[in-house]
């Protein structure tokens, strides 16, 4: 008996240090600012520069360290005279004519609004799609977004602070550090994507009311991860195969896992101490090392999650499985 509480112990342990470690790493690498979010890249389907994460944002703006009285937008200090300004006015409205064409068929590392439309797979060397907007709708119309690897610590669909964006499928997301990363999202939604073989399948932290519905999840290390988030919604998925956790929540509230199949891993569903007023129900989580655990063996009624109905072996404390 001592030897199994060992195991389940290290298995806590060992999905707690990667969760944080990818949460340190998702956070340092794609620390996006409102401005950085909107700027467009240098686009080109291989993806290929030298830095391995987005540049982070200069001091003073825009326009770097260095700000220049030149007069234009957002740089410097200057008097902007009535001309400079229709001119401003006119680039700006390029660029967002340039950027509507260019969603009907975004590239690797492009930031998108709006609606988006893949009209081919995607090879990517660094970062898929970054969502620059809120109200974005992307359709992956069958097709698949692919990284250069887990360890890369890239992303195939990144949300930053953007809220409503909805991902529909048929389509996949495969071999980034993170399929999907939400940080301070609203009301993001996913459904009837394929989210395969990443590091973490769908990470979000600090986000409300997100819907990770009706995917197969498969072959992650983690399957959906939410830190410090509320109001998530985690059901109908097909989760198998992610080594760690089907679905591992760090200091979450309020959020619902219901209706899901999650096998084959070493934490079917996990819930740290901090992650309270949490529903767990209807849930098929078997042929995992441990099923369900409830901060590591933590009583339920401390901080009231509650786990109804669901079909499994074996959960930590016991009582959390029909029947046993």
């Amino acid at each position: 008996m001592n030897q199994i509480n060992k195991k389940r112990q290290v298995l806590v342990a060992v999905v707690a240090t990667v969760l944080l470690a990818s949460i340190s790493g998702l956070s340092i690498g794609h620390t996006v600012s409102f401005v950085d979010a909107t700027k467009p890249r240098n686009n080109n389907n291989d993806n290929n520069n030298n830095n391995n994460s987005p540049a982070l944002p200069q001091n003073g703006g825009p326009g770097g360290p260095n700000n220049s009285n030149d007069g234009s937008l957002g740089i410097g200090t200057g008097a902007t005279d009535f001309s400079t300004q229709q001119a401003t006015t006119l680039d700006m409205e390029g660029a967002a004519t340039a950027a509507a064409v260019a969603s009907s068929n975004p590239a690797c590392g492009q930031v998108v609004s709006g609606l988006v439309n893949l009209t081919a797979n995607l090879n990517c060397s660094g970062d898929g799609i970054i969502i620059g907007g809120p109200n974005t709708v992307i359709n992956m119309n069958g097709f698949s977004i692919t990284g250069p690897g887990q360890d890369s610590s890239k992303v195939a669909i990144m949300v930053p602070n953007v809220d409503n964006v909805v991902v529909n499928g048929p389509g996949s997301l495969s071999n980034f550090q993170a399929g999907v990363l939400l940080t301070g999202a609203n009301g993001f939604k996913i459904n009837s994507v394929i989210i395969s073989n990443n590091q973490i399948g769908t990470f979000m932290t600090g986000a409300e009311n997100a819907q990770v519905q009706q995917n197969i999840i498969q072959g992650n290390s983690i399957g959906v991860a939410s830190h410090s988030s509320t109001g998530a919604a985690i059901d109908s998925n097909l989760m198998n195969g992610n080594l760690l956790a089907g679905v591992t929540f760090v200091n979450t509230r309020i959020s619902a896992i219901d209706l899901n199949n999650i096998i084959g891993s070493q934490n079917g569903v996990f819930l740290d101490g901090q992650s309270s007023q949490n529903t767990i129900s209807a849930n098929n989580v078997l042929e995992n090392v441990i099923d369900l655990s409830n901060a590591n063996g933590l009583p339920t009624n401390l901080n009231a999650n509650q786990y109804v109905d669901n079909n499994c072996e074996t959960s930590n404390p016991s009582g959390l499985c029909i029947g046993r």
